[in-house]
């Protein structure tokens, strides 16, 4: 065996369990000198604040901690019941006075609801506070009228204005004429052609 090799360069040894580790925070009660490894909450008005203690003060200190201490009957209720909703504002029901469109004394209300299906108008809720906008009518387009639109890139309630325009840009854009005499978009073309003699013939343009 080679003692001189660079094999015995690159081996590393694990310390020793025995080595002694980096001191941490001392104890914070007076006179103690061991390590304060463990935290206890400072109290009321000090919240996210911590003492560092040793395993035997921290004991001593959570035997007689008391979140409360200072605090009278009422003030420990008042606490306990703002702590149900998270110590957050609340407000009471039916104190919105500003509702638009609300009758006098309809009780008020602090939400409003979308209803696109008309579910909850055929129910009644909200009657009399505010009516819907009526919807306009779609046009009826069969199914070729829908499919010519679609290849198109329009909408169903395309006006014949809009389907001349589009019309135009597409043929510009897809022409060969306008790709330097590329032709892989005659397929493309061809189908905007059909789509714009179907809409023609259905007297859409």
């Amino acid at each position: 065996m080679d003692l001189n090799s660079r094999l015995f360069d690159s081996i590393r040894i694990k310390p020793s369990c025995d080595e002694p580790k980096e001191a941490g925070p001392a104890c914070e009660s007076p006179g103690c000198n061991h390590p304060g490894l463990y935290r206890a909450p400072k109290g009321r008005k000090a919240e996210g604040q911590y003492w560092r203690f040793c395993i035997d003060h921290v004991r001593a200190y959570n035997a007689t901690y008391n979140y409360f201490d200072g605090m009278n009957d009422a003030a420990v209720q008042a606490y306990q019941k703002d702590a149900i909703i998270g110590h957050r504002p609340t407000w009471a029901m039916g104190v919105n006075k500003g509702e638009p469109g609300k009758k006098p004394g309809e009780p008020a209300r602090d939400w409003a609801y979308v209803d696109p299906l008309g579910i909850l108008r055929a129910e009644g809720v909200g009657e009399g506070r505010r009516k819907a906008r009526p919807e306009p009518e779609r046009p009826r387009r069969t199914g070729a009228v829908r499919r010519a639109l679609d290849v198109m890139g329009l909408e169903e309630n395309a006006d014949p204005a809009a389907i001349k325009a589009q019309y135009k840009v597409l043929v510009k854009r897809f022409h060969p004429d306008a790709n330097g005499g590329d032709r892989s978009f005659e397929e493309r073309l061809r189908d905007i052609i059909r789509a714009h003699d179907v809409l023609r013939a259905a007297g859409l343009c």
